[in-house]
């Protein structure tokens, strides 16, 4: 229900800005920067409240603050009362919800699923969030057409309250055991231990500098090059929808594979697996045909849904509980630094050499960094336990299932 809202959201609020008297592109982008930038500077100290508090009541709140949020923004669309600031003002605290939701969700998975099946209760997470994200895009638009941009943000705000509902509904969950002087840290303190526990473990900080560089790659190759190729040679918009959707249906393949596959050393398979990502440029790159770059955006989509089921499995499998939040916030900041460069400069650098040969750059870099990660020893090695590398006789059907079994 969260993504669903989350999908629904950004076409809404897109229009609704764009249609307001005298806006234009700038006020967008204004928008857009006042809900990013505070999402990403708050990652860390997300991470942190997510390890001294209840995670289940820190994802309430991050569900709250977007749906206060968007209920803001709906009204100020609906009654025509929209000032810079105060929409800049909401779009942050909804950046706030988001980065307060993440890592407390990473860190909640353990509490209520058995060791076991963890592997299976983040498939179907990842499954569940990309059949609600293809419905959330196109509903959206939809909405946005019947409906206009406030109303549609009201159902936006709707969906992220069920969702708090919906988590509450959880039930009790055993809290976690926090000493005095463990309370008495300061904030900083908290994100000191949590680098420490970070950069100790070599498996984690080589993919999330791997994943830094191949991130910018992906943001310039798939955000501004792969639509730039596909207007001037493959008919433009359809075209590019169609791969698109190629994509999403790899991806939900990608999720049943993962809850079958049962690897002995999952970080080296899922690290192998990102070199799929390198296919729909290299394939955009060399003029291939539309039907051979819907298969390479399948098979991406299936690469990428492998790596995040292994990752997150294993990352609360390997990282401490008390600790699993804030590492989690380190992962998806270095992750997704250098993101925007890539954004920035991929116009740039298509009008120097060229797009097709920018995306044949951003393939290279994909695949360079992907090899040199697996220069890491313990990439390469790092061993699932027993039990979660033996083949499943059966998996479970929900996540509700595996909590029930593990009281």
């Amino acid at each position: 229900m969260s993504v669903l809202g989350g999908s629904f959201a950004p076409v809404a609020l897109a229009f609704g800005v764009l249609g307001l008297p005298g806006a234009t592109a700038k006020t967008l982008s204004v928008v857009l920067a006042a809900q990013s930038v505070p999402m990403v500077a708050f990652m860390l100290f997300g991470g942190v409240i997510a390890d001294r508090l209840p995670r289940q009541r820190v994802m309430m709140a991050g569900e709250s603050m977007n749906t206060v949020a968007y209920l803001s923004l709906a009204a100020m669309f609906v009654s025509g009362w929209s000032p810079l600031p105060a929409m800049a003002a909401a779009a942050a605290l909804s950046g706030i919800g988001m980065a307060t939701l993440f890592p407390a969700l990473i860190g909640l998975v353990p509490e209520v699923v058995p060791a076991d099946q963890l592997q299976a209760a983040n498939g179907l997470i990842g499954l569940g969030v990309n059949i609600s994200r293809v419905l959330g895009v196109v509903a959206g638009g939809g909405a946005v057409v019947l409906l206009g941009s406030g109303w549609a943000l009201v159902a936006s705000a709707s969906m992220f309250g069920l969702a708090a509902a919906l988590i509450s509904g959880l039930g009790r969950i055993s809290p976690r055991r926090v000493t005095d002087g463990q309370k008495r840290q300061s904030v900083l303190t908290d994100l000191r231990e949590g680098w420490q526990i970070f950069i100790s473990k070599q498996w984690l900080w080589v993919v999330v500098a791997q994943f830094a560089v191949l991130v910018m790659a992906l943001q310039a190759a798939h955000g501004v090059l792969g639509p730039v190729v596909a207007k001037q040679e493959l008919g433009g918009a359809a075209a590019w929808s169609a791969a698109l959707a190629a994509q999403t249906v790899g991806m939900i393949v990608g999720v049943v594979i993962a809850m079958r596959l049962r690897p002995r050393r999952p970080i080296l398979v899922a690290t192998l697996a990102m070199l799929l990502s390198a296919l729909p440029y290299l394939t955009l790159g060399l003029s291939a045909p539309l039907w051979t770059l819907a298969i390479a955006f399948f098979l991406m989509g299936i690469s990428h849904d492998i790596f995040g089921v292994l990752w997150n499995t294993t990352m609360q499998r390997e990282i401490p509980p008390e600790s699993l939040s804030r590492v989690s916030s380190y992962d998806a900041l270095g992750s997704l630094m250098f993101g925007p460069i890539g954004l920035l400069v991929a116009g740039p650098v298509a009008l120097a050499v060229g797009p097709k040969p920018a995306l044949l750059g951003c393939a290279a870099i994909i695949v360079i960094v992907t090899l040199l990660a697996l220069v890491s020893p313990d990439v390469r090695n790092l061993r699932a336990p027993a039990e979660a590398a033996a083949p499943p006789e059966e998996l479970p059907v929900a996540v509700a299932v595996a909590g029930s079994d593990a009281r």
